[in-house]
């Protein structure tokens, strides 16, 4: 269930790259317990907009709020400072460590200053994966190397929820899957939701979208031309506005006029 005031907002939030208006005057908001899909084709502005939500790009002109507050992202540690987490689509995951290791990549618990604390750190892993109802690895000793695809990004999302997260983003996660695989990860995206994390999920499959998703928001060339309930449009719908939605400026338009 949603509640109240969304936990991140952005309002009027543009981004250009020299000519390229990748963003402009975008609207966007998710809240706690609501899986919010982002949709758009190629070069919608998805990848940038979520850059910006994690500080990768400063925003050029708008306001990003969190719990209702204005918040300056200056970087990637003022997102994780604020609880947002992203799993991007190549995971970014060490083959050659095994599941603990890679959970606490950077974050390691340590006993003193010079040991680390393993048996906390597996315990807090293993405990991780139970509540997400995550079943199918058989071991938190296991490398990764040796998992499949669904069990990766199972573990990948873990990762991010276990660091007091309130926001998820969660990039492609279905992405080059099996059928079976990404079954595993759109069940762990319901979960994040039913407690209490808002996650923002970005995908090309709508089919899976419309699996999981409580609303949907559609960007086209950098902005914002719909917001519907999952439940009150149609897969055609969607289709429509990311090809064909109202834009309130045509990019190149004013320089033309210029």
């Amino acid at each position: 269930m949603t509640t109240g005031t969304p936990v991140l907002e952005l309002r009027g939030v543009s981004k250009s790259f020299g000519a390229v208006q990748a963003l402009y005057q975008v609207d966007f908001h998710v809240s706690a317990g609501e899986v919010m899909a982002l949709v758009g084709d190629n070069g919608a502005g998805k990848s940038t907009l979520i850059k910006c939500i994690a500080g990768i790009y400063p925003i050029d002109s708008g306001q990003i709020l969190f719990d209702g507050k204005p918040v300056h992202i200056h970087g990637p540690k003022d997102a994780a400072a604020l609880g947002i987490e992203i799993v991007y689509q190549d995971l970014a995951l060490a083959d050659n460590l095994d599941v603990v290791q890679n959970m606490f990549l950077g974050r390691e618990e340590t006993q003193g200053l010079l040991r680390l604390d393993e048996t906390k750190m597996e315990a807090r892993a293993a405990e991780t994966l139970k509540s997400l109802s995550v079943t199918t690895i058989r071991s938190v000793r296991q490398t990764v190397a040796g998992l499949s695809g669904g069990q990766r990004q199972s573990v990948a999302v873990a990762k991010a929820v276990m660091w007091n997260s309130r926001v998820v983003i969660l990039d492609e996660p279905t992405a080059a899957l099996g059928v079976a695989q990404t079954r595993q990860v759109l069940e762990l995206v319901k979960r994040l939701g039913e407690q209490g994390l808002a996650v923002i999920l970005i995908s090309h499959n709508l089919h899976d979208i419309f699996e999981v998703a409580d609303n949907i928001t559609v960007l086209r060339l950098g902005q914002n031309v719909g917001e519907m309930k999952r439940t009150e449009t149609t897969q055609q719908k969607v289709v429509e506005a990311i090809t064909a939605g109202a834009l309130s400026e045509v990019p190149g338009q004013a320089e033309a006029v210029a």
